[in-house]
């Protein structure tokens, strides 16, 4: 059970987000638990993760902010492995360096600016610039086969239905090419 405190506090900070979004950055809580948040890092114009959109998940302690939050990241992407926790300065894997006035925002502002880094860390993988692309480009249609992105994130699913219903051959269909690479990778999904 979350303390009093740290259910305020991620309240707070769900409303602050909601007024001032942060730019290539949506989280949201779970409707059932304040404790699990969900995200969505939209990949920089200018990196090879433009046009991505990355999905995962931040699971706050019930002593937030008091201790750091454990972060995950569920959609390949070519910088960080699957659904394994990711070491940050600002994540449980380093809690003597934890600041209590860091914020959903400024740890999300964190993993996003961490994503364009290479430097090796736990819960990281190395990839080329063409496989961090191919998986820019068919991350939405990865998301969008789960149910939880589907119910927090309907907007990202109206955008992929709308790539589908695109004639050009811009729209985002993943094409064979993308398709080996990210098999090669991660396997069918």
């Amino acid at each position: 059970m979350a303390e009093k405190a740290c259910v305020k506090r991620l309240q707070k900070e769900f409303r602050a987000l909601c007024k001032e979004p942060v730019s290539h950055v949506v989280a949201r809580p779970s409707p059932n638990n304040i404790l699990e948040w969900y995200y969505v890092l939209e990949g920089s114009e200018g990196t090879p993760f433009a046009g991505g959109y990355y999905y995962g998940r931040i699971t706050f302690p019930s002593e937030y902010p008091f201790k750091p939050p454990s972060i995950r990241m569920t959609t390949p992407n070519g910088r960080f492995m699957t659904d394994t926790k990711i070491c940050l300065s600002m994540s449980d894997f380093h809690p003597e360096s934890w600041n209590p006035m860091w914020s959903v925002s400024s740890i999300l502002t964190g993993l996003l600016s961490f994503m364009m880094d290479k430097s090796p860390t736990t819960g990281s993988v190395s990839t080329s610039v063409e496989e961090k692309q191919c998986l820019a480009k068919s991350s939405l249609a990865y998301n969008c086969k789960i149910s939880t992105f589907r119910k927090l994130f309907p907007e990202y699913v109206e955008k992929y239905n709308q790539q589908l219903a695109e004639p050009s051959s811009k729209s985002g269909i993943v094409s064979a090419r993308t398709r080996r690479i990210f098999t090669s990778q991660f396997g069918d999904t």
